[in-house]
């Protein structure tokens, strides 16, 4: 299918009907029971037929995760991009292909049980609601979705319609994680009320101008699909596979791509949700000498962002949380050698308590308290059960889950927990955007930059800051038209 054929975008109305009538048709479908085919014979009702969608890069190896598990046929691919879909078509002939998720939902809901969203984040939701509309399992990468109100609008899906979800932040399943749980638990370092987080991404370019240059759209890629419920621009080189991520329009930053991997640890182990403030300042880029460069539609090339938690029940006050990206680190901690590590020397965890400090590596990786003498003299008692395969168990676990059926199996990120953390994960980025935002001077000569001087107050219920009202248009962005949520 090429660009010029491609089914145009439906409207909010055409898509629940499809939706509706897809939903009918996999009402009537039959499971057969396992005792009908026999001995040795595995029943459709022990198997979960997944479609993908984005199967390129981190699709083609979530997918050849679901199948390792031994209980997931690889039954639907869809990509916009027929360059990134390649290698996958190849390693599953079977499965049928689509180029828009759309057409595949409609034609073939009847056919598949889940599906896996590995598209860019800018798209993330729009497929991954009509996949629980239609009464389908999801798999979502990380972030959930590119937008607050999209999170918030996902998690109360999940539970609205009884599927079995999870984000991408493998590290949920790991093993360090557990491990600082049960030594928090154990009152080890006793009572956390700071954490650092920090990282080297990006590793793509930020704090750049828009391309100029008008190159012909590939023949391969469908530009239009491609760019979905963002704004309608001409095609440019370097986005696709990776570079997104650095657009606002269509990737979250830093925060997006290593936030639900390195937040995650805190929120489980501290009991974290909705932040009450945040703030933030940004590296700078100067084109000039005392001319800094504004570049709107690109993500800061570096950043550090401080969100404030309330008391939870698992600690005895507010809880802040500070976000390094870029290459900024914190100060060392004095517990720590000279010579020895601070996190996995890109990326890591510290959490600072009232009695001593634990730290990991990026996905809650190598746990370790401070000094490191301290892994010698204190031993704790498991308290929590392990997932098979550790992080790498992710995706078994959630295949599993679906099989079980809804509420039936604990998985690590079900939306329930995944949506209040990639939240707080663009949260942070509203306080970014909004300390990167220029005004101009009364008197034309130049520009301030007010957002980057103020604690911004963050009203979670209503899902808007209180005293900055410039950076709420972001909380929930307007679709192209023909797009929407369906809700």
């Amino acid at each position: 299918m090429d660009q010029t054929n491609t089914p145009k975008d439906k409207s909010a109305s055409s898509r629940r009907d499809f939706i509706k009538a897809s939903a009918a048709t996999a009402a009537g479908f039959m499971i057969v029971p396992r005792h009908v085919l026999g001995k040795g014979f595995r029943a459709p009702s022990d198997m979960l037929t997944v479609a993908g969608v984005g199967v390129g890069g981190k699709g083609r190896s979530d997918i050849a995760s679901f199948f390792k598990s031994g209980k997931a046929n690889i039954g639907y691919l869809c990509d916009v991009d027929d360059r990134r879909a390649e290698e996958t078509v190849k390693t599953y002939p079977k499965a049928k292909y689509y180029k828009d998720w759309r057409e595949m939902f409609e034609k073939e809901a009847k056919n598949f049980d889940a599906v896996s969203v590995s598209t860019p984040d800018h798209t993330h939701a729009v497929v991954a609601m009509a996949a629980m509309q239609l009464g389908k399992h999801v798999y979502v990468q990380k972030p959930m979705t590119h937008d607050i109100w999209e999170a918030r609008k996902l998690t109360e899906a999940a539970a609205k319609y009884k599927v079995v979800t999870q984000m991408g932040n493998q590290g949920s399943s790991g093993d360090g994680v557990r491990q600082l749980h049960e030594w928090y638990d154990a009152g080890v370092i006793g009572d956390v009320d700071t954490v650092y987080i920090w990282t080297n991404r990006p590793i793509w370019p930020q704090g750049i101008p828009w391309p100029s240059d008008k190159p012909a759209v590939p023949k391969e890629l469908n530009w239009d699909l491609w760019l979905g419920t963002a704004p309608q621009k001409d095609y440019v080189e370097g986005l696709i596979p990776g570079s997104w991520r650095g657009w606002w329009d269509y990737g979250t930053g830093a925060l997006g791509d290593l936030g639900c991997h390195l937040m995650e640890a805190p929120f489980r182990v501290l009991g974290l949700k909705y932040a009450t403030d945040m703030q933030a300042s940004v590296g700078s880029v100067f084109t000039g000498f005392g001319k800094r460069g504004i570049f709107p539609d690109s993500c800061p090339p570096s950043s550090h962002a401080t969100l404030t938690f309330p008391k939870t029940p698992r600690t005895k006050g507010p809880v802040t949380m500070h976000w390094m990206d870029g290459g900024i680190k914190p100060e060392r901690p004095e517990e720590l050698g000279p010579n020895e590590l601070f996190g996995d020397g890109n990326s890591g965890i510290l959490f600072v308590g009232s009695k001593g400090k634990m730290m990991a590596s990026e996905y809650a990786a190598n746990p370790r308290l401070l000094p490191l003498s301290r892994m010698e003299e204190v031993k704790v008692k498991q308290k929590f059960a392990r997932v098979p395969g550790s992080a790498d168990g992710h995706y078994a676990q959630w295949v599993e889950g679906c099989i079980a059926g809804y509420g039936k199996m604990e998985l690590s990120s079900p939306f329930e927990l995944a949506g209040p953390l990639t939240e707080a994960i663009l949260g942070a980025n509203l306080a970014i955007r909004g300390a990167d935002m220029p005004k101009a001077r009364e008197d034309g000569k130049g520009f301030t930059y007010p957002g980057s001087n103020m604690k911004m107050l963050w009203d979670a219920q209503n899902m808007k800051v209180t005293n900055f009202d410039e950076v709420n248009q972001w909380v929930r962005r307007n679709y192209r038209e023909g797009w929407s949520l369906g809700v």
